[in-house]
């Protein structure tokens, strides 16, 4: 939903340029953000009254790569890059661009399918592996899983040895007899 309409955007952004008024004051008599105003201005002078309107864009991996390009080769700003190409969102969706390429390359730049999935997607059966793979795999495991056992049953058996000789080494207390 817009928060402005178009007409009011191109009352303030006309009496702005009439040079009558300050973009402080404007903002303060429209109850308009001063960044807003400024953002307007600046469409309007690139786009004239289309730069106002309220577009709906998808923008396609090659469109936001030449953006990110042309702001890195002439050395534009966010803000300048987004009144030139008349992009909604301004310069947060450059930002948004310029990180997802740092982060993911030109591929992270493909525009993503948006909404709900038609359908639930059918669940994919798990990756079978040859027979001889499995049978192989198989054997190593179990073979891992016996020696695993050996080992445990040695450190039990050792374990049972101490604790023998220790109970043997310890001086027997012997009770008193009453005789």
């Amino acid at each position: 939903m817009a928060r402005y309409d178009e007409s009011l955007k191109l009352e303030v952004v006309q009496k702005y340029l009439s040079g009558s008024v300050g973009h402080k004051a404007l903002a303060k008599q429209y109850g308009v953000e001063r960044t807003s105003l400024q953002r307007w201005i600046e469409r309007y002078r690139e786009h004239g009254e289309s730069g106002l309107r309220k577009k709906y864009s998808q923008y396609s991996e090659k469109f936001k790569l030449s953006v990110l390009r042309r702001m890195q080769r002439q050395c534009l700003s966010q803000a300048q890059v987004a009144a030139l190409f008349d992009l909604r969102g301004g310069s947060g969706v450059v930002a948004k661009w310029l990180r997802q390429y740092h982060e993911g390359g030109p591929e992270a730049l493909k525009p993503k399918p948006r909404g709900r999935p038609k359908t639930m997607p059918s669940p994919k059966p798990p990756k079978a592996l040859p027979p001889q793979d499995e049978d192989a795999s198989a054997l190593e495991a179990l073979r891992k899983e016996n020696e695993h056992l050996r080992a445990e049953v040695a450190y039990l058996k050792k374990l049972e040895a101490l604790v023998r000789a220790k109970r043997q080494a310890a001086p027997k207390e012997r009770k008193p007899s009453s005789s």
